[in-house]
């Protein structure tokens, strides 16, 4: 048994409109604690509905309810919705599909057809139960829930997407693996990519993609080849420098099919990409940038306010004195941003603690820079007492607070303070424009030069390359407390992670609203983590 809503792998698609109210009402009848995030949803004057277990609330609890209620504004797209509760969002999670308002078109042909993709991992075993530390290696993988004929117990099960020769499609791509980036293939097929993360892109034409976890690509698929059928794939992308892919990674595959094609054919298989095939995923990834002047687009604030240069990896965590610890130096693995492990609250949440002026909860004291400067892309064999310092982070609840409608800049440096890989960065309640991409460390006088101010893509979770830097932007124009964590749920008991909070504006439409009567609660109790089935009546 695996915890899913409605009953169904993936769990059903939401489609709204840009200007319309989403009501949701998720009724828990398990004995898991769960809460919904509406990944990339802006959550304009509505941070309480977020999602963000013991972020903005506490979850639900099992045998209660709550009703998700929040506006779909200035956002068209393909979104998801998933838990927020460690690794429950590797089966709680669906499509949230926000196409443009009555009478508005696409900024590109209507497509004949819309195909939501949805790509995921799978465990044979309760994923309640997983150890993710380190990240566990799935055993399949799924596109729309079907591991199709990699794999024997599913030959006869595997996606078909029937097209008609000429047509065109709206691929409407989805990761909601859990800790996984992908790339994604048609055998034969160019596609063009017309918006990433549900903001317009200038069409950008490619035969491969890559996604990471969190990540959605709207694109358009034209059915120009012969009639015949055609394998679509996905294989996992491991990016971290130095550890070895593994030798049995194998395609999940689905099916392009065109009418009048006969089942006799065998169908045309891709070439993939290698499994750490980093240059190609940074290829795809640099080269995406928005569409000028399409909807809902707005040019690059030129004024910087507040400027974070944050390092992020993974490091160690002493073992405890009476446990046997497998990770490097006999101790266990820990992630941070700015040397700090990120410390989930456990009895109130922090947006109550926030909005009520409780103490004690978090501190507002996240670092604007790492404590200490070195060559952060390496690590000496035989560290300095400095390095060490650097190699165990602190474990605090901090947050960084900022006012209403500064624009902030974030540098985000990787590390290979243990092992360089790509880490997709999320920020809830905003989108970010990413001003540039780059390998080794930043260089605020080289690489500042190199920026795109003028149509730069925007996203809301971004792949930080190994070894790499990303060059992130924002506008603060969004009260609350808004987490800023790593997409891989393997990192998040780890502690990559942080939460900026942004200030009240000047009037009462600018300000943090009061929390719905019917919030969750908290609760301590440890029975709650029996069950194995989540039901969500899904409607808007």
């Amino acid at each position: 048994m695996i915890p899913i809503v409605n009953g169904s792998l993936p769990g059903p698609t939401i489609n709204v409109r840009e200007g319309d109210t989403l009501v949701v009402h998720v009724i828990n009848k398990s004995t898991y604690n769960v809460t919904i995030h509406w990944h990339g949803v802006f959550q304009l004057k509505s941070v309480w509905m977020d999602g963000a277990n013991m972020i903005t609330q506490c979850p639900i609890q099992p045998s209660n309810n709550f009703t998700y209620q929040f506006d779909i504004t200035g956002q068209e797209g393909t979104l998801l919705w998933h838990a927020h509760v460690v690794n429950l969002r590797a089966t709680i999670h669906g499509a949230l599909i926000i196409r443009p308002r009555s009478g508005r078109p696409y900024p590109f042909p209507k497509p004949y057809k819309e195909v939501p993709l949805i790509f995921q991992q799978w465990w044979d075993t309760d994923v309640r139960l997983l150890e993710l530390r380190p990240a566990p290696v799935s055993d399949a993988y799924l596109i729309n829930g079907l591991a199709g004929d990699s794999y024997p117990c599913s030959k006869n099960r595997m996606f078909n997407l029937k097209v008609v020769q000429g047509k065109t499609y709206l691929l409407r791509i989805i990761n909601a693996a859990l800790n996984t980036h992908l790339f994604f293939k048609i055998a034969n097929h160019n596609v063009t990519v017309v918006a990433v993360d549900a903001v317009y892109t200038t069409p950008y034409l490619t035969d491969v993609m890559i996604l990471t976890p969190g990540q959605t690509i709207d694109a358009i698929l034209t059915a120009d080849q012969p009639i015949g059928t055609y394998y679509m794939a996905i294989i996992p992308y491991f990016s971290a420098i130095g550890v070895p892919a593994s030798p049995d990674t194998k395609p999940t595959r689905g099916l392009i099919v065109y009418e009048g094609a006969t089942s006799s054919s065998s169908p045309t298989k891709p070439w993939m990409p290698p499994a750490n095939d980093i240059p190609t995923a940074h290829r795809f990834s640099s080269n995406i940038t928005s569409l000028v002047g399409g909807p809902h687009w707005t040019p690059v604030p030129r004024h910087v306010d507040e400027k974070m240069f944050i390092t992020m990896g993974l490091g160690l965590d002493p073992c405890p004195s009476n446990a046997k610890c497998v990770g490097p130096l006999d101790q266990r693995l820990a992630g941070s941003l700015n040397n700090r492990t990120f410390m989930i609250p456990e009895r109130i949440s922090m947006q109550e603690a926030y909005f009520y002026n409780i103490t004690g909860v978090y501190t507002d004291d996240f670092p604007d820079q790492p404590p200490l400067k070195f060559d952060f892309t390496k690590f000496e064999q035989h560290p300095t007492n400095s390095d060490m310092e650097m190699m165990f982070p602190e474990r605090k609840t901090s947050v960084k607070t900022i006012r209403f409608n500064s624009t902030v800049e974030i540098v985000l440096q990787n590390t290979g303070i243990l092992t360089p890989e790509s880490h997709p960065m999320h920020l809830h309640g905003f989108n970010f424009y990413v001003l540039g991409y780059g390998f080794g460390n930043y260089d605020p006088i080289r690489d500042a030069r190199k920026l795109n101010l003028f149509n730069p893509q925007m996203h809301n979770t971004v792949g930080v390359p190994p070894g790499g830097w990303v060059v992130l932007r924002f506008t603060a124009n969004n009260p609350g407390i808004w987490l800023f964590h790593c997409h891989m749920d393997a990192h998040l008991p780890l502690g990559i992670m942080m939460a900026f909070i942004v200030q009240n504006g000047p009037t009462r439409e600018t300000s943090l609203p009061s929390p719905p009567s019917n919030l969750p609660q908290c609760t301590r109790d440890p029975t709650i983590y029996d069950s194995r089935t989540t039901n969500v009546d899904m409607s808007y």
